[in-house]
């Protein structure tokens, strides 16, 4: 046994000659698949890549330590001299594992990419929840119903928001599947509900659409809606809490309170005026005006309008440029816009879903759905 431990050394100490040269030979395959790299491995990774290159060619660090003020020398020096006395065959060695491990996860990537379900996640009914190319994607996905959005939709945009907060994308995009964004509240969460449970309702549905609201607060990243179609209700009063909104030029924006009987939400009644002034707000959340795209636009509640033929690849173009953007920049630019007044957006959704509860139980708001589902039974 002892004779063993010995010999496991020698191993190391004599490599042949073949070895050597096939070692070399790899070192400068390595050097070829380098240039083909199509993705910037980032800088930590490059100035790796240098040191084990200069270590492999030139053996330790040699040159004098360059000026505090020359940045780019000085980390360049930093990484050449942390290897030491590392030996020029292991060098050469860990760079061409290094090389092949980027070379391996740029081809698992293109894979990936070639395969949209790769990044779908899982455990979604009533919405497409995908990540690529560092944007996680919200897709409402009932259009059958125009993406109404049922109790079930709610708690799974809420689940979906939060696991987009704490992803490694850099930007989270909520948009609708087919030809609405979303019809908003689905009345038929209103529906079937007996008189004794209607205080049940009201405040369970207050809870939920405080939640809800609340987790468009405190999105800590970007957060940029692409509206594709008509858009209606709480989905409309939720732009105002969005870093940018992008729409189709078929896109509209209606949000008819008064007309079933109920009061603003998603933090409009504060946010909507500051936009737009009082009286085009007043418009909208008191007298249920429906604004073309190009009339939100200049509103300044949605960002910008473009032609419905090349909406699609106009918007998802500009957004795969915003998410290479670096990720934690934007995370705390962010934050520092939304810091000034998040204590207070939460004590206006606060009193806005109050409000609402009693707007739920009142006689008034009961017989304007009924009257909405009886002209609907009509048509």
């Amino acid at each position: 046994r002892q004779a063993q431990a010995v010999c496991i050394p020698a191993i190391h100490l004599h490599m042949t000659a073949a070895t050597m040269q096939v070692s070399q030979k790899d070192f400068e395959k390595a050097q070829e698949q380098l240039k083909l790299l199509k993705k910037d491995p980032g800088n930590e990774t490059k100035l790796k890549l240098y040191a084990l290159f200069k270590q492999a060619t030139e053996g330790p660090c040699n040159s004098p330590k360059p000026g505090m003020l020359d940045f780019v020398k000085k980390a360049k020096w930093d990484a050449w001299n942390s290897l030491g006395n590392l030996s020029q065959d292991n060098a050469r060695q860990k760079y061409t594992e290094l090389v092949s491990s980027l070379v391996s996860a740029e081809s698992a990537s293109q894979k990936q990419d070639a395969s949209p379900e790769e990044g779908r996640h899982d455990g979604y009914e009533t919405i497409l929840v995908t990540t690529k190319n560092n944007i996680t994607k919200i897709m409402f996905n009932r259009p059958d119903r125009k993406n109404a959005i049922n109790h079930k939709m709610y708690r799974e945009i809420i689940k979906a928001l939060e696991e987009a907060g704490k992803d490694d994308s850099t930007i989270a995009v909520i948009t609708g599947n087919g030809d609405y964004y979303s019809s908003g509240n689905d009345l038929n969460n209103f529906t079937n509900i007996q008189p004794g449970e209607m205080e049940k309702m009201a405040k369970d549905g207050a809870v939920l659409l405080k939640e809800f609201v609340g987790h468009f607060i405190d999105f800590p990243k970007p957060l940029i809606a692409v509206v594709n179609g008509p858009a209606i209700g709480i989905c409309v009063t939720v732009l105002g809490l969005c870093d940018i909104v992008y729409a189709s030029d078929r896109a509209t924006f209606h949000s008819p309170f008064s007309q079933l009987g109920q009061s603003p939400e998603g933090c409009s009644s504060y946010l909507f005026p500051k936009i737009m002034g009082l009286a085009k707000a007043n418009e909208i959340l008191l007298f249920n005006k429906k604004l073309t795209a190009a009339e939100a636009c200049a509103q300044g509640l949605v960002t910008e309008v473009f032609p419905d033929r090349t909406f699609q690849k106009e918007v998802w173009a500009r957004l795969e440029a915003y998410a290479s953007l670096p990720k934690n920049s934007l995370a705390v630019s962010k934050q520092l816009l939304r810091s000034v007044e998040k204590e207070k957006l939460h004590e206006v959704n606060n009193k806005e879903c109050e409000v609402l509860k009693e707007r739920w139980l009142s006689d008034e708001c009961v017989n304007a759905i009924v009257s909405f589902f009886q002209k609907k039974s009509k048509l």
